[in-house]
């Protein structure tokens, strides 16, 4: 079923639309949530409540692409997830270690809380990615958004493990400097 049918039977409180999502998002959402989780178990929940978020969000919004927004509702929602399992007991899932790497080229002063900065520095690391080579581009979202490791991501593009390393510190350091042009503290 295409998107927009979803997205209908969504705004007309259709219930099929789950089971349209389900079929048609189930895996990505599973592989999303597996990469940051690492627990089958808090994977299938967290796809749940990713289906249940989309739910209640539709309407009002009217996502341009249903697939990157139940990915950014997948991920968000697992983050949120592994964080408060991260509290209760300090293990280093995949995730972490991913979003741990970022620290030293993101600003340290962006409250998670305060949403005109998390967008205003979202479209910041947009445009940014948006001037990298297309390999880079795609390492880097590959493994700081979905959190896939540097393993899964070297066999997917067929580079050593020891260049995508390179490509995402590389990537990474270019982002410091670029968001400290617009005006970040690093």
């Amino acid at each position: 079923m295409d998107d927009n049918k979803i997205i209908s039977l969504f705004e007309s409180r259709n219930q099929l639309a789950i089971g349209a999502v389900s079929e048609k998002y189930g895996d990505y959402c599973m592989k999303i949530s597996m990469n940051i989780l690492s627990n089958v178990s808090d994977s299938e929940e967290n796809v749940n409540d990713t289906y249940m978020q989309v739910w209640n969000s539709i309407p009002p919004q009217r996502p341009e692409s249903l697939t990157a927004y139940i990915a950014r509702i997948a991920r968000n929602l697992a983050i949120n997830k592994m964080r408060r399992k991260s509290a209760l007991k300090r293990g280093a899932s995949e995730a972490s270690i991913s979003l741990s790497e970022l620290d030293d080229c993101t600003p340290s002063g962006v409250s998670v809380e305060n949403e005109a900065e998390v967008k205003m520095l979202s479209r910041h690391i947009s445009d940014f990615l948006h001037t990298q080579k297309e390999d880079a581009r795609k390492v880097f979202v590959r493994r700081y958004f979905y959190c896939d490791s540097i393993e899964d991501i070297a066999e997917s593009f067929g580079f050593s493990i020891s260049k995508v390393k390179s490509i995402l510190m590389r990537t990474r350091n270019k982002l410091g400097t670029y968001l400290q042009k617009e005006g970040y503290s690093i």
